[in-house]
């Protein structure tokens, strides 16, 4: 009876917590406030701390559209979360970084360096997770092709010169679309090499605007002068009074010195990146010279478990990482979004297009190990294996995994505009209901709250986060500033993650329309994302409800508030 005991508790006590997270899961998700908040956008420079964490500060207390995440922790302070698993499906993370090593997954059935398969998951020695771009021997992928420049390859191989007339009937389709993408893709390689001439162009404007400041501050004879200061200078010397013009028009327009250095950094990393990007690489090869074969998805025990990949080379995984789950309050570096959270590491993203393959059979991982809560801050125009990764996704809702994807930085309207992945076939039905897309805003509560690059769609974007200048971790105990959907995405992970951490009786169905419906409302126009040019530099203005199904911005305070009110019936 002692042995029975225990026994019959347990089992009595999970069936009958089960058939209560079973009712709650059941519970409709409140359509949420249509309250809005109308206050001015806060006026004047940012001070370097509310740059760094802008994304977690309050509208109402600080002006800033940040997701309250204070509030947030305040309002749990007194309840005791559980471990959340996160799945950075991403580039490699590096969870040796101070601020990452403590909030690092590890395995808890695998014994580490023992060259054991030890849990029997087919992966051998996934202490931190996985990596899917390597081999047994300890290779390594890091960049790669797009996918545009993978189809053309396989089409050049199996049509080579041959004129429509010489293809068989059976092939006719896929040879036409071979041409359309061919010609896509000369197009695509033109622009890329002009986008090569251009950045030159502008790194050399902003060499030039470095010098120009250096040499007025020696002629003013000040480390920080004002345009009064330059109004009164009294240059002799043509080249000089050139020099203070131009810098005199800069701080005019609301520009600083830091300014210019600051987005000299994040140019000259994005021009090293273009200069060495095997993007358009016909002949080259790496993922596709590993030992499994890439159309074959039952082919699924490879890689190795070098989750960081290079330090040197790659940085967006530890990024993202950062967001979501820096460790908080450890007196170093940032704070990430939610606390009680374990990083799990899948590394699928090379610099270049990631592989079907290797997304699905990563997202499968992260679900088998399991994370409750996948990023996946990638994306691509072509997806020739798609069926593989809707099937995973499908897994995942079937296990109850929420999956938080990036919209995309093309500023396009991917209600029209595919992007993959995605959880929708036609644009119009959603396969699973566990899929939250996720675009990026700024920090600007006004007409430039949306981020001019992300892409955006009222029926296939869900919900707005910050994405714009987000301050987190970076390879070897680093930090910097990144923008992009990439950002937006892990901001909401977080969220979901806090969600689910306090409130696990709540579905991943629940949890994604919690962080559409508890939004903050936002009822005023807004530049459309990817409208403005040098023929409209205005853009188009439209209504942000426009932009997402619900026309809100991500806001953890709320999020966590709505999830209380499902569970404990408050409201």
């Amino acid at each position: 009876m002692r042995v029975l005991k225990p026994i019959m508790f347990t089992a009595v006590a999970g069936i009958l917590f089960a058939s209560c997270k079973s009712s709650i899961a059941t519970i409709p998700v409140p359509n949420g406030s249509d309250n809005v908040i109308n206050i001015p956008a806060k006026k004047g420079a940012f001070s370097e701390n509310e740059r760094q964490t802008w994304s977690h500060l309050d509208l109402l207390t600080d002006s800033i559209p940040g997701m309250s995440i204070a509030k947030a922790y305040e309002f749990v302070q007194n309840k005791k979360g559980t471990t959340v698993i996160v799945g950075i499906a991403d580039s490699g993370t590096d969870v040796e970084h101070e601020d990452l090593k403590d909030v690092a997954w590890t395995n808890p059935k695998e014994i580490a360096g023992n060259n054991i398969d030890d849990d029997k998951n087919g992966y051998v020695d996934d202490i931190h997770g996985w990596n899917f771009l390597g081999s047994k021997d300890g290779t390594i992928v890091n960049a790669d092709q797009l996918e545009l420049t993978r189809i053309v390859k396989r089409g050049m191989d199996k049509f080579g010169d041959k004129k429509a007339s010489e293809i068989a009937d059976a092939d006719k389709a896929e040879f036409e679309q071979y041409l359309k993408l061919k010609e896509k893709y000369t197009k695509s390689v033109e622009a890329h090499k002009q986008e090569l001439v251009n950045l030159a162009q502008t790194a050399e404007r902003i060499n030039q605007i470095e010098q120009n400041f250096k040499d007025v501050r020696a002629f003013i004879g000040k480390d920080n002068y004002t345009i009064d200061d330059l109004k009164k200078a009294k240059p002799t010397d043509p080249k000089m009074a050139a020099k203070i013009a131009d810098i005199t028009n800069l701080l005019s327009r609301g520009a600083s010195e830091q300014e210019l250095l600051n987005y000299k950094k994040q140019l000259m990393d994005y021009k090293k990146g273009k200069e060495a990007s095997k993007s358009y690489d016909l002949d080259f090869n790496a993922r596709q010279s590993l030992p499994d074969d890439l159309y074959d998805i039952n082919d699924k025990f490879y890689g190795n478990n070098n989750v960081i990949g290079s330090k040197d080379l790659e940085s967006h995984g530890t990024h993202v990482a950062g967001i979501v789950a820096a460790s908080r309050n450890n007196g170093k570096g940032v704070n990430g979004v939610a606390n009680n959270v374990k990083i799990m590491a899948v590394r699928v993203v090379p610099d270049g297009d990631e592989h079907d393959k290797d997304v699905a059979l990563g997202i499968r991982y992260a679900v088998d190990n399991g994370a409750k809560v996948i990023n996946t801050s990638f994306g691509k125009a072509y997806s020739p294996n798609k069926q593989w990764v809707y099937d995973a996704i499908k897994y995942a809702a079937k296990n109850d995994v929420l999956i938080v994807n990036a919209a995309g930085n093309d500023g396009d309207d991917i209600d029209e505009v595919k992007t993959f992945p995605n959880d929708s076939e036609d644009l119009n039905t959603e396969i699973s209901d566990n899929v939250l897309t996720v675009g990026a805003m700024s920090a600007s509560y006004d007409e430039n709250l949306p981020a001019s690059f992300s892409n955006y769609g009222k029926k296939n974007v869900d919900v707005f986060a910050p994405g714009v200048d987000i301050y987190a971790t970076m390879p070897l105990d680093k930090y910097d500033f990144n923008s992009g959907t990439s950002m937006a995405a892990p901001s909401a992970a977080g969220v979901a993650a806090l969600v689910r951490s306090y409130y696990p009786q709540l579905s991943a169905s629940q949890v994604k329309h919690i962080l559409m419906n508890s939004g903050i409302k936002i009822n005023f126009n807004v530049i459309k994302p990817g409208s403005q040019s040098r023929q409209n530099p205005e853009g188009e203005k439209v209504p942000f409800s426009d932009l997402s199904v619900s026309g809100r911005i991500v806001n953890a305070y709320n999020a966590l508030k709505m999830a209380d009110s499902i569970v404990n019936g408050k409201k």
